[in-house]
């Protein structure tokens, strides 16, 4: 059996108001724009997920609802507390408790580009898979029968883009 993992950074987020949490800030146009982007790529490519984990930050919310909308899709969604600011062990352990084929988790950096870069065994081309971007969106297929196998090295990577990719 293959599961598929959609792994996806937050789309761009306003920095506009001073002394605003973390976790309350929003996305600015340009990051409603990009959240679309993906959802219009992924819906193309065929890429449905079962089930979206999103971290309760605001900005990772509205990204999760207008990928959602541009995907035409309407899978289970959580948001799960532990994916906010999670590391790639939070992450992993997250992962290892879910069910469904296709999960998409969005979530924020280092901890989303950690994950993709120990899951794959082969790496992109593109220079931006290192640093993963606002908006960037790695599909990696994984041969196991269920979640709790995952495991660094185990994913093979099927699809890498950028919101600047699409542009």
């Amino acid at each position: 059996m293959t599961l598929r993992l959609i792994l996806t950074r937050h789309a761009k987020s306003d920095w506009s108001a001073p002394g605003q949490e973390d976790a309350e800030r929003p996305l600015n146009a340009h990051g409603r724009d990009e959240a679309g982007q993906i959802g219009r790529w992924l819906s193309s490519r065929g890429y449905r997920p079962d089930l979206v984990l999103s971290s309760p930050a605001q900005r990772t919310v509205e990204t999760m609802e207008h990928l959602l909308a541009a995907l035409g899709a309407e899978p289970a969604t959580r948001i799960e507390p532990a994916l906010y600011a999670a590391g790639m062990p939070a992450l992993m352990a997250t992962l290892r408790a879910v069910e469904g084929q296709t999960v998409l988790v969005i979530g924020h950096n280092p901890g989303i580009a950690d994950l993709a870069a120990a899951l794959v065994h082969d790496r992109p081309f593109n220079p931006r898979f290192a640093d993963f971007p606002t908006g960037a969106t790695a599909v990696i297929d994984l041969a196991l029968p269920g979640w709790d196998g995952i495991a660094p090295g185990l994913g093979a990577l099927r699809d890498f883009v950028t919101p600047d990719d699409l542009s």
